[in-house]
């Protein structure tokens, strides 16, 4: 097997060859990290927003709710609230896979590129699955979404949501889903049954983004799929992780552009593929 990226080792312990599907935690303890996860999405980029919200009662008086969703800059700061999310995340995760600095961090999680599977082989699946993406936001079609919404409130808020998906999304979601999520289940459950489990939760968090977009929720669902299926075929997380974060940024580079494309050419965006694939899924993290 050849090695996977030079990563530092962020445990400690012995060097000896680990199984990445024998994780030495269990079902009730990736539960637990995922639910951390969530509960961490919810607190954290509401604390976030407290120090704004304390500024604008100084300011203007207290708000009701319908003004605060309509501040731009009530929005802009909760993306951002995104980010130490996914901080403390990372922490949660190295916490549970190295039992506290004991084990090897990557090498325990199969952080490697497998026989036969390398880096353009998960370059060219990602830009597959962006082609059936497309096509699926075609067939089924849908409505804005809230994070339509979101995005659309600023540009500095598109920004945000676009580094988002690529600095921190891809690797704090495959590190748990494909990661400590899939190699317990896999081990109480099978593959067939861990790649059910996984990709359904993977999936299950984003519905209420894209409650009235069925196309969306789609291509969230054939990508959750996608990904767990490849983890389970590899035995390894790095080809999931670059799959992962291809389809992000792809997405990204297309939410950030795609505002000028349309101050160059007013009313070309339902004329261009930048608007066709941003319709596909803005998947964050």
């Amino acid at each position: 097997m050849r090695p996977g990226l030079p990563l530092p080792d962020l445990g400690g312990g012995p060097s000896e060859p680990i199984d990445p599907d024998n994780p030495p935690w269990g079902v009730a303890q990736a539960l637990l990290t995922w639910v951390t996860s969530l509960g961490l999405l919810l607190v954290v980029p509401l604390v976030a927003v407290i120090p704004y919200i304390l500024y604008r009662t100084i300011a203007f008086g207290s708000d009701n709710a319908e003004t605060l969703l309509a501040d731009k800059n009530f929005i802009f700061i909760s993306i951002l609230g995104i980010f130490p999310t996914h901080i403390l995340l990372l922490g949660v995760i190295w916490l549970v896979v190295t039992n506290r600095g004991s084990r090897p961090f990557w090498q325990t999680l199969g952080w490697s590129w497998p026989e036969n599977f390398g880096p353009w082989k998960s370059i060219f699946l990602a830009v597959g699955l962006l082609f059936v993406g497309w096509l699926m936001t075609l067939l089924f079609g849908g409505g804005e979404t809230q994070l339509d919404q979101l995005i659309n409130s600023s540009y500095k808020a598109r920004v945000a949501t676009a580094i988002l998906a690529v600095a921190t999304g891809p690797l704090v979601e495959e590190l748990l889903y494909r990661g400590v999520l899939y190699a317990a289940f896999q081990r109480a459950l099978g593959v067939f049954g861990a790649v059910v489990v996984v990709s359904a939760l993977f999936a299950g968090v984003h519905v209420f983004q894209y409650y009235n977009n069925l196309g969306v929720i789609a291509v969230i669902s054939v990508l959750s799929v996608a990904l767990t299926l490849v983890r389970a075929r590899t035995g390894r997380l790095l080809p999931s992780f670059v799959m992962h974060l291809v389809f992000n940024g792809i997405q990204s580079v297309i939410l950030v552009l795609q505002p000028v494309v349309q101050k160059l050419q007013p009313g070309a965006e339902e004329k261009t593929a930048a608007y066709i694939i941003e319709g596909i899924s803005r998947h964050l993290g």
